[in-house]
Protein backbone atom coordinates (compact mmCIF):
# COMPACT_ATOMS: atom_id res chain seq x y z
CA UNK A 1 0.00 0.00 0.00
CA UNK A 2 1.52 3.17 -0.98
CA UNK A 3 1.55 5.88 1.86
CA UNK A 4 -0.43 9.31 0.75
CA UNK A 5 1.65 12.11 -0.46
CA UNK A 6 2.97 14.58 2.01
CA UNK A 7 1.47 18.02 1.94
CA UNK A 8 2.58 20.74 -0.56
CA UNK A 9 4.76 24.02 0.77
CA UNK A 10 2.85 26.54 0.54
CA UNK A 11 4.62 30.08 0.42
CA UNK A 12 4.33 31.09 3.73
CA UNK A 13 5.40 27.69 4.51
CA UNK A 14 8.65 28.38 2.08
CA UNK A 15 9.51 31.39 4.18
CA UNK A 16 9.84 29.81 7.25
CA UNK A 17 12.44 26.73 5.99
CA UNK A 18 14.98 26.41 7.90
CA UNK A 19 18.52 25.89 6.36
CA UNK A 20 18.71 22.15 7.41
CA UNK A 21 14.88 21.72 5.67
CA UNK A 22 16.40 23.39 2.50
CA UNK A 23 19.06 20.83 2.80
CA UNK A 24 17.15 17.97 2.91
CA UNK A 25 14.80 19.54 0.32
CA UNK A 26 17.45 20.16 -2.05
CA UNK A 27 19.14 16.70 -1.44
CA UNK A 28 15.59 14.67 -2.25
CA UNK A 29 14.66 16.97 -5.25
CA UNK A 30 16.82 19.27 -6.64
CA UNK A 31 20.68 17.85 -6.21
CA UNK A 32 22.30 16.07 -3.40
CA UNK A 33 25.84 16.34 -4.63
CA UNK A 34 25.28 20.32 -4.60
CA UNK A 35 24.22 20.25 -1.40
CA UNK A 36 27.84 18.38 -0.93
CA UNK A 37 29.42 20.98 -2.64
CA UNK A 38 27.88 24.15 -1.70
CA UNK A 39 28.12 23.61 2.30
CA UNK A 40 31.73 24.06 1.96
CA UNK A 41 31.09 27.34 1.87
CA UNK A 42 29.70 29.23 4.50
CA UNK A 43 27.13 30.72 2.42
CA UNK A 44 25.97 27.48 1.88
CA UNK A 45 25.44 27.25 5.42
CA UNK A 46 23.03 29.92 5.26
CA UNK A 47 19.71 31.73 3.95
CA UNK A 48 19.39 35.03 2.90
CA UNK A 49 16.71 37.30 4.22
CA UNK A 50 16.68 40.14 1.66
CA UNK A 51 19.45 41.95 -0.23
CA UNK A 52 19.28 45.74 -1.50
CA UNK A 53 22.05 47.01 -4.04
CA UNK A 54 25.03 45.55 -3.50
CA UNK A 55 24.53 44.31 0.11
CA UNK A 56 23.28 40.87 1.08
CA UNK A 57 21.18 40.34 3.82
CA UNK A 58 21.05 36.85 5.55
CA UNK A 59 18.67 35.28 8.13
CA UNK A 60 21.22 35.64 11.36
CA UNK A 61 21.57 39.32 10.75
CA UNK A 62 24.55 39.08 8.58
CA UNK A 63 25.34 41.93 6.07
CA UNK A 64 27.10 40.53 3.47
CA UNK A 65 29.06 42.27 0.34
CA UNK A 66 28.09 40.75 -2.61
CA UNK A 67 31.09 41.30 -5.21
CA UNK A 68 29.67 39.11 -7.54
CA UNK A 69 27.85 41.37 -8.92
CA UNK A 70 25.47 37.98 -9.79
CA UNK A 71 27.93 36.77 -12.19
CA UNK A 72 26.85 39.29 -14.70
CA UNK A 73 23.13 39.67 -13.84
CA UNK A 74 23.31 42.60 -11.48
CA UNK A 75 24.95 45.62 -12.84
CA UNK A 76 21.45 47.38 -11.58
CA UNK A 77 22.54 45.49 -7.70
CA UNK A 78 20.14 43.95 -5.87
CA UNK A 79 16.02 44.80 -6.15
CA UNK A 80 17.31 48.36 -7.60
CA UNK A 81 13.80 50.53 -6.78
CA UNK A 82 12.98 51.67 -10.10
CA UNK A 83 13.27 48.31 -11.84
CA UNK A 84 10.77 47.22 -8.58
CA UNK A 85 8.81 50.10 -9.29
CA UNK A 86 8.63 49.28 -13.10
CA UNK A 87 7.38 45.33 -12.24
CA UNK A 88 4.63 46.60 -10.13
CA UNK A 89 3.20 48.88 -11.99
CA UNK A 90 2.75 46.46 -14.84
CA UNK A 91 1.25 43.93 -11.95
CA UNK A 92 -0.92 46.33 -11.03
CA UNK A 93 -2.19 47.84 -14.12
CA UNK A 94 -2.83 44.00 -14.94
CA UNK A 95 -1.00 43.99 -17.99
CA UNK A 96 -1.66 40.46 -19.72
CA UNK A 97 1.33 40.62 -22.57
CA UNK A 98 1.52 36.57 -22.51
CA UNK A 99 0.05 36.05 -25.82
CA UNK A 100 2.36 36.48 -28.88
CA UNK A 101 -0.18 36.93 -31.38
CA UNK A 102 -1.05 40.51 -29.92
CA UNK A 103 1.73 43.77 -31.07
CA UNK A 104 3.36 44.20 -27.70
CA UNK A 105 4.09 47.89 -27.14
CA UNK A 106 6.82 46.64 -24.80
CA UNK A 107 8.41 44.32 -27.52
CA UNK A 108 8.28 47.22 -29.82
CA UNK A 109 9.52 50.05 -27.74
CA UNK A 110 12.63 47.83 -26.50
CA UNK A 111 13.49 46.68 -30.62
CA UNK A 112 13.55 50.67 -31.08
CA UNK A 113 15.51 51.20 -28.22
CA UNK A 114 18.19 48.63 -28.71
CA UNK A 115 18.52 49.85 -32.47
CA UNK A 116 19.04 53.42 -31.15
CA UNK A 117 21.85 52.04 -28.91
CA UNK A 118 24.15 49.76 -30.69
CA UNK A 119 26.01 50.96 -33.95
CA UNK A 120 25.59 50.72 -37.76
CA UNK A 121 22.44 48.76 -38.64
CA UNK A 122 22.42 46.39 -36.11
CA UNK A 123 18.32 46.73 -35.37
CA UNK A 124 16.60 43.76 -35.58
CA UNK A 125 15.95 42.09 -32.51
CA UNK A 126 14.82 38.98 -31.00
CA UNK A 127 13.75 38.36 -27.03
CA UNK A 128 14.76 34.98 -25.61
CA UNK A 129 14.91 33.98 -21.95
CA UNK A 130 18.51 32.83 -21.63
CA UNK A 131 22.10 33.50 -22.43
CA UNK A 132 22.18 30.39 -24.09
CA UNK A 133 18.91 30.37 -25.97
CA UNK A 134 20.20 33.96 -27.60
CA UNK A 135 23.73 32.51 -28.93
CA UNK A 136 21.24 29.51 -30.13
CA UNK A 137 19.32 32.07 -31.64
CA UNK A 138 21.95 34.33 -33.52
CA UNK A 139 23.32 30.80 -34.80
CA UNK A 140 20.29 29.79 -36.70
CA UNK A 141 19.99 32.67 -37.91
CA UNK A 142 22.96 32.51 -39.32
CA UNK A 143 22.68 29.54 -41.00
CA UNK A 144 19.34 30.48 -41.91
CA UNK A 145 20.62 33.54 -43.77
CA UNK A 146 23.04 30.97 -45.70
CA UNK A 147 19.84 28.68 -46.90
CA UNK A 148 21.45 26.24 -45.01
CA UNK A 149 24.23 25.70 -48.02
CA UNK A 150 27.25 25.84 -45.70
CA UNK A 151 27.71 23.57 -42.98
CA UNK A 152 30.68 24.67 -40.63
CA UNK A 153 30.83 27.10 -37.59
CA UNK A 154 33.87 28.68 -35.82
CA UNK A 155 34.54 29.34 -32.33
CA UNK A 156 37.07 29.91 -29.60
CA UNK A 157 38.84 27.70 -27.97
CA UNK A 158 38.33 29.13 -24.73
CA UNK A 159 34.66 30.26 -24.67
CA UNK A 160 31.76 29.93 -22.77
CA UNK A 161 28.59 30.51 -24.75
CA UNK A 162 25.96 27.84 -22.47
CA UNK A 163 25.58 24.33 -21.72
CA UNK A 164 22.52 23.52 -24.29
CA UNK A 165 23.15 20.83 -26.32
CA UNK A 166 23.55 23.82 -29.40
CA UNK A 167 25.64 26.47 -26.99
CA UNK A 168 27.36 23.95 -25.42
CA UNK A 169 28.82 22.30 -28.39
CA UNK A 170 30.08 26.13 -29.09
CA UNK A 171 32.22 26.62 -25.73
CA UNK A 172 35.27 25.33 -25.07
CA UNK A 173 34.93 25.23 -21.62
CA UNK A 174 36.16 22.32 -18.98
CA UNK A 175 32.27 23.41 -17.65
CA UNK A 176 31.36 21.11 -20.93
CA UNK A 177 33.81 18.64 -21.11
CA UNK A 178 31.08 15.56 -21.11
CA UNK A 179 30.68 14.27 -24.99
CA UNK A 180 27.24 15.64 -24.79
CA UNK A 181 26.06 14.92 -28.84
CA UNK A 182 25.78 19.00 -30.53
CA UNK A 183 25.06 20.50 -33.90
CA UNK A 184 27.30 19.75 -36.89
CA UNK A 185 30.22 21.05 -38.69
CA UNK A 186 31.62 22.69 -35.19
CA UNK A 187 35.26 23.53 -35.18
CA UNK A 188 37.64 26.04 -32.80
CA UNK A 189 40.66 28.64 -33.41
CA UNK A 190 42.95 29.95 -31.04
CA UNK A 191 41.19 32.58 -29.19
CA UNK A 192 42.62 36.09 -30.37
CA UNK A 193 44.76 34.27 -33.07
CA UNK A 194 43.56 36.17 -36.56
CA UNK A 195 46.04 33.41 -38.03
CA UNK A 196 44.54 30.53 -36.49
CA UNK A 197 41.40 31.80 -37.78
CA UNK A 198 42.37 32.54 -41.26
CA UNK A 199 44.11 28.66 -41.66
CA UNK A 200 40.35 26.94 -39.98
CA UNK A 201 38.41 29.35 -42.80
CA UNK A 202 40.72 27.97 -45.19
CA UNK A 203 40.40 24.49 -44.49
CA UNK A 204 36.64 24.86 -44.72
CA UNK A 205 35.96 24.67 -48.33
CA UNK A 206 33.38 23.01 -50.10
CA UNK A 207 33.56 20.41 -53.55
CA UNK A 208 33.71 23.77 -55.42
CA UNK A 209 36.19 25.75 -53.26
CA UNK A 210 33.64 28.28 -51.66
CA UNK A 211 33.75 28.58 -48.29
CA UNK A 212 31.88 26.52 -46.02
CA UNK A 213 31.46 28.47 -42.64
CA UNK A 214 27.95 30.38 -42.03
CA UNK A 215 29.26 31.52 -38.53
CA UNK A 216 32.04 32.75 -36.29
CA UNK A 217 31.06 32.74 -32.86
CA UNK A 218 33.25 35.36 -30.10
CA UNK A 219 33.45 37.04 -27.12
CA UNK A 220 35.36 40.27 -27.51
CA UNK A 221 35.95 39.97 -23.78
CA UNK A 222 35.74 36.46 -22.07
CA UNK A 223 34.72 36.79 -18.69
CA UNK A 224 35.18 33.17 -17.47
CA UNK A 225 39.01 33.76 -18.23
CA UNK A 226 39.33 37.38 -17.99
CA UNK A 227 41.22 37.65 -21.43
CA UNK A 228 40.42 39.79 -24.10
CA UNK A 229 40.73 39.96 -27.74
CA UNK A 230 42.65 42.71 -29.14
CA UNK A 231 41.55 45.58 -31.51
CA UNK A 232 43.67 44.58 -34.10
CA UNK A 233 41.86 41.01 -34.14
CA UNK A 234 38.66 42.04 -33.74
CA UNK A 235 38.85 44.38 -36.99
CA UNK A 236 40.85 41.86 -39.06
CA UNK A 237 38.05 39.22 -37.96
CA UNK A 238 35.64 41.88 -38.89
CA UNK A 239 37.74 41.88 -42.38
CA UNK A 240 37.94 38.54 -43.24
CA UNK A 241 34.10 37.88 -42.04
CA UNK A 242 32.95 40.08 -44.78
CA UNK A 243 35.58 39.42 -47.53
CA UNK A 244 34.03 35.49 -46.95
CA UNK A 245 30.46 36.41 -46.08
CA UNK A 246 30.87 34.59 -43.15
CA UNK A 247 28.06 36.05 -40.55
CA UNK A 248 30.03 37.34 -37.16
CA UNK A 249 28.21 36.91 -34.04
CA UNK A 250 29.20 38.94 -30.77
CA UNK A 251 28.70 37.16 -27.37
CA UNK A 252 27.94 39.86 -24.72
CA UNK A 253 26.11 38.48 -23.15
CA UNK A 254 27.67 39.06 -19.53
CA UNK A 255 30.21 42.36 -20.65
CA UNK A 256 27.14 44.06 -21.86
CA UNK A 257 25.55 47.56 -20.48
CA UNK A 258 28.56 49.03 -19.17
CA UNK A 259 30.60 46.00 -17.18
CA UNK A 260 33.72 46.80 -18.71
CA UNK A 261 33.61 50.44 -18.99
CA UNK A 262 31.80 50.73 -22.24
CA UNK A 263 27.80 50.28 -23.03
CA UNK A 264 28.74 46.89 -24.89
CA UNK A 265 33.02 45.96 -24.91
CA UNK A 266 33.34 46.14 -28.52
CA UNK A 267 32.26 49.30 -28.81
CA UNK A 268 34.71 51.23 -27.32
CA UNK A 269 36.37 50.54 -31.20
CA UNK A 270 34.33 53.18 -33.34
CA UNK A 271 32.90 51.83 -36.46
CA UNK A 272 33.19 47.93 -35.22
CA UNK A 273 30.32 46.39 -36.17
CA UNK A 274 29.19 42.66 -35.84
CA UNK A 275 26.19 41.04 -37.65
CA UNK A 276 24.98 39.87 -34.50
CA UNK A 277 25.22 40.58 -31.03
CA UNK A 278 23.69 38.48 -27.77
CA UNK A 279 23.03 39.81 -24.41
CA UNK A 280 21.48 38.47 -21.41
CA UNK A 281 22.21 38.82 -18.00
CA UNK A 282 21.99 42.47 -16.38
CA UNK A 283 19.66 43.41 -19.54
CA UNK A 284 16.97 42.11 -16.56
CA UNK A 285 18.22 44.54 -14.01
CA UNK A 286 18.81 41.46 -11.99
CA UNK A 287 14.39 40.95 -12.09
CA UNK A 288 13.76 39.61 -15.21
CA UNK A 289 14.77 36.19 -16.89
CA UNK A 290 15.34 37.80 -20.72
CA UNK A 291 17.86 37.84 -23.41
CA UNK A 292 18.26 39.27 -26.73
CA UNK A 293 20.28 38.55 -30.33
CA UNK A 294 20.37 41.83 -32.11
CA UNK A 295 20.91 41.44 -35.99
CA UNK A 296 22.10 43.87 -38.71
CA UNK A 297 18.66 44.09 -41.02
CA UNK A 298 20.19 43.27 -44.10
CA UNK A 299 20.94 39.93 -42.45
CA UNK A 300 17.82 39.64 -41.10
CA UNK A 301 15.57 40.50 -43.94
CA UNK A 302 17.59 37.55 -45.86
CA UNK A 303 16.79 35.28 -43.45
CA UNK A 304 13.18 35.59 -42.03
CA UNK A 305 11.91 38.31 -43.49
CA UNK A 306 8.91 36.40 -45.53
CA UNK A 307 5.12 35.43 -44.41
CA UNK A 308 6.95 31.90 -44.86
CA UNK A 309 9.54 32.42 -42.78
CA UNK A 310 8.35 34.96 -40.68
CA UNK A 311 7.38 32.17 -37.61
CA UNK A 312 11.28 30.46 -37.78
CA UNK A 313 12.47 32.75 -35.61
CA UNK A 314 12.46 32.92 -31.98
CA UNK A 315 8.51 35.08 -31.73
CA UNK A 316 7.58 31.21 -32.20
CA UNK A 317 8.74 30.18 -28.85
CA UNK A 318 5.97 30.52 -26.43
CA UNK A 319 7.65 33.05 -24.03
CA UNK A 320 8.91 35.52 -26.71
CA UNK A 321 8.40 38.89 -25.57
CA UNK A 322 7.00 37.78 -22.65
CA UNK A 323 5.20 41.26 -21.13
CA UNK A 324 6.96 41.37 -17.43
CA UNK A 325 9.79 40.71 -18.61
CA UNK A 326 10.12 43.38 -21.60
CA UNK A 327 9.03 46.16 -19.60
CA UNK A 328 11.66 45.38 -17.32
CA UNK A 329 14.14 45.45 -19.66
CA UNK A 330 13.30 48.70 -21.35
CA UNK A 331 13.86 50.21 -17.54
CA UNK A 332 16.84 48.18 -16.79
CA UNK A 333 18.56 49.52 -19.99
CA UNK A 334 16.85 53.41 -19.53
CA UNK A 335 18.78 53.17 -15.77
CA UNK A 336 22.24 51.91 -17.43
CA UNK A 337 21.76 54.73 -19.89
CA UNK A 338 20.47 57.44 -17.87
CA UNK A 339 22.96 56.37 -15.13
CA UNK A 340 25.98 55.97 -17.12
CA UNK A 341 27.17 52.55 -16.06
CA UNK A 342 30.24 52.00 -18.70
CA UNK A 343 31.66 55.71 -16.70
CA UNK A 344 30.38 54.08 -13.60
CA UNK A 345 32.44 50.75 -14.28
CA UNK A 346 35.41 53.16 -14.89
CA UNK A 347 35.02 54.87 -11.54
CA UNK A 348 34.90 51.15 -10.45
CA UNK A 349 38.16 50.10 -11.58
CA UNK A 350 40.18 53.57 -11.20
CA UNK A 351 40.10 52.38 -7.83
CA UNK A 352 40.31 48.53 -8.06
CA UNK A 353 42.86 47.88 -10.30
CA UNK A 354 45.57 50.00 -8.74
CA UNK A 355 44.52 48.04 -5.33
CA UNK A 356 44.23 44.35 -6.85
CA UNK A 357 48.00 45.52 -8.64
CA UNK A 358 49.25 46.46 -5.06
CA UNK A 359 47.95 43.73 -3.68
CA UNK A 360 50.03 41.10 -6.79
CA UNK A 361 53.08 43.11 -6.03
CA UNK A 362 52.67 42.67 -1.85
CA UNK A 363 51.86 38.93 -2.41
CA UNK A 364 53.88 37.81 -5.33
CA UNK A 365 53.91 34.31 -3.95
CA UNK A 366 49.92 34.21 -3.60
CA UNK A 367 48.58 36.51 -6.93
CA UNK A 368 50.28 35.36 -10.30
CA UNK A 369 48.17 37.55 -12.07
CA UNK A 370 45.36 40.18 -12.00
CA UNK A 371 43.81 40.98 -15.38
CA UNK A 372 40.37 43.09 -15.99
CA UNK A 373 38.33 45.66 -17.19
CA UNK A 374 36.09 48.35 -15.58
CA UNK A 375 34.49 46.26 -13.14
CA UNK A 376 35.44 43.09 -14.33
CA UNK A 377 38.37 41.79 -12.68
CA UNK A 378 40.26 38.13 -12.35
CA UNK A 379 42.81 37.21 -9.68
CA UNK A 380 44.84 34.49 -10.68
CA UNK A 381 46.29 32.60 -7.79
CA UNK A 382 49.04 30.58 -7.21
CA UNK A 383 51.50 29.13 -4.64
CA UNK A 384 50.40 26.80 -0.83
CA UNK A 385 51.90 24.14 0.74
CA UNK A 386 53.75 20.94 -0.82
CA UNK A 387 51.25 18.78 0.44
CA UNK A 388 48.42 20.06 -2.06
CA UNK A 389 50.22 18.19 -4.90
CA UNK A 390 50.03 14.68 -2.78
CA UNK A 391 46.48 15.95 -1.97
CA UNK A 392 46.04 16.51 -5.37
CA UNK A 393 47.01 13.02 -6.48
CA UNK A 394 44.89 11.06 -3.75
CA UNK A 395 41.59 12.96 -4.57
CA UNK A 396 38.93 10.71 -5.55
CA UNK A 397 37.63 10.09 -8.96
CA UNK A 398 38.42 12.67 -11.48
CA UNK A 399 39.51 16.03 -9.34
CA UNK A 400 43.00 13.79 -9.25
CA UNK A 401 43.13 14.24 -13.45
CA UNK A 402 41.87 17.95 -12.94
CA UNK A 403 45.49 20.17 -13.31
CA UNK A 404 44.14 23.03 -11.50
CA UNK A 405 42.85 21.25 -8.32
CA UNK A 406 45.55 23.32 -6.53
CA UNK A 407 44.58 26.47 -8.06
CA UNK A 408 40.88 26.21 -7.40
CA UNK A 409 41.90 24.73 -3.84
CA UNK A 410 43.94 27.72 -3.00
CA UNK A 411 41.06 29.87 -4.60
CA UNK A 412 37.90 28.16 -2.37
CA UNK A 413 40.18 28.86 0.64
CA UNK A 414 40.46 32.33 -0.20
CA UNK A 415 36.45 32.88 -0.96
CA UNK A 416 35.36 31.01 2.38
CA UNK A 417 37.92 32.98 4.83
CA UNK A 418 36.37 36.65 2.59
CA UNK A 419 33.05 35.22 3.37
CA UNK A 420 33.67 34.01 6.83
CA UNK A 421 35.41 36.43 8.57
CA UNK A 422 34.83 39.58 6.56
CA UNK A 423 31.23 39.19 4.68
CA UNK A 424 32.49 39.67 1.05
CA UNK A 425 31.17 37.30 -1.36
CA UNK A 426 33.10 36.36 -4.22
CA UNK A 427 33.30 33.41 -6.69
CA UNK A 428 35.66 32.08 -9.20
CA UNK A 429 35.27 30.51 -12.86
CA UNK A 430 35.47 26.99 -13.35
CA UNK A 431 37.15 28.11 -17.14
CA UNK A 432 40.44 28.55 -18.19
CA UNK A 433 43.02 28.77 -14.99
CA UNK A 434 39.76 29.51 -12.72
CA UNK A 435 40.22 33.22 -11.46
CA UNK A 436 38.72 34.85 -8.32
CA UNK A 437 36.41 36.92 -9.88
CA UNK A 438 36.07 40.53 -8.68
CA UNK A 439 32.62 42.30 -10.33
CA UNK A 440 31.17 44.45 -8.13
CA UNK A 441 27.37 45.25 -9.57
CA UNK A 442 27.74 48.88 -11.15
CA UNK A 443 25.73 50.34 -8.21
CA UNK A 444 28.72 50.18 -5.62
CA UNK A 445 30.91 52.92 -5.00
CA UNK A 446 34.97 53.75 -3.86
CA UNK A 447 33.73 52.62 -0.45
CA UNK A 448 32.41 49.31 -1.11
CA UNK A 449 35.82 48.97 -3.19
CA UNK A 450 37.83 49.68 -0.48
CA UNK A 451 35.97 47.49 1.81
CA UNK A 452 37.11 44.27 -0.86
CA UNK A 453 40.37 45.90 -1.02
CA UNK A 454 40.96 45.91 2.52
CA UNK A 455 39.02 42.75 3.50
CA UNK A 456 41.41 40.76 0.74
CA UNK A 457 44.71 42.18 2.16
CA UNK A 458 43.97 41.19 5.57
CA UNK A 459 42.97 37.54 4.27
CA UNK A 460 45.84 37.26 1.80
CA UNK A 461 48.39 38.30 5.38
CA UNK A 462 47.37 35.36 6.98
CA UNK A 463 49.14 33.23 4.24
CA UNK A 464 47.75 30.38 2.59
CA UNK A 465 48.54 27.92 4.78
CA UNK A 466 46.78 28.66 7.45
CA UNK A 467 44.14 29.51 4.78
CA UNK A 468 43.85 26.17 3.19
CA UNK A 469 44.09 24.91 7.01
CA UNK A 470 41.04 26.46 8.40
CA UNK A 471 38.80 25.92 5.08
CA UNK A 472 39.57 22.05 5.47
CA UNK A 473 38.15 22.48 8.98
CA UNK A 474 36.11 24.44 8.09
CA UNK A 475 34.62 21.64 5.27
CA UNK A 476 35.26 18.95 7.67
CA UNK A 477 33.17 20.33 10.86
CA UNK A 478 30.17 21.35 8.09
CA UNK A 479 29.80 17.95 7.22
CA UNK A 480 29.28 16.92 10.31
CA UNK A 481 27.08 19.77 11.42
Amino acid sequence: MTSAPAPLISLDDCEELTVGRVHDLYRGYVNRSQVSLMTSFGFGRELVSHAEGAWIHTRDGRRILDFTGGVGVLNHGHNHPRILAARKRFQEQRRMEVHKTYFSPYVAALGHNLAQLLPGDLSMSFFPNSGAEAVEGAVKLAYKYHGGRRRQILHADISFHGKLLGSGGLTGSVQNAFAFPTIPGVSTFAYGDLDSVRAAVAGARDAKGGCDVYAVLIEPFSASTMTECSEEFLRGLRELCTAEDIVLIFDEIYTGWGKTGSLFHFMRYPGLVPDVVTTSKSFGGGKSSISAFVARESLFRKAYDSLSDAMLQSTSTTYYGFGEETATAIEAVNIAVEDDYPARARDIERVLAPGLERLRKQYPEIIADVRGSGALFGVFLDGGPRVLDLAAKLAPGGLARDPLLRTKLITCAVINAMYQEHGVYLYYTLNGRSPLVAAPPLVAGPAEVEIFLDAFEQTLSKGLTRLLTAFIKDKAVSRWA
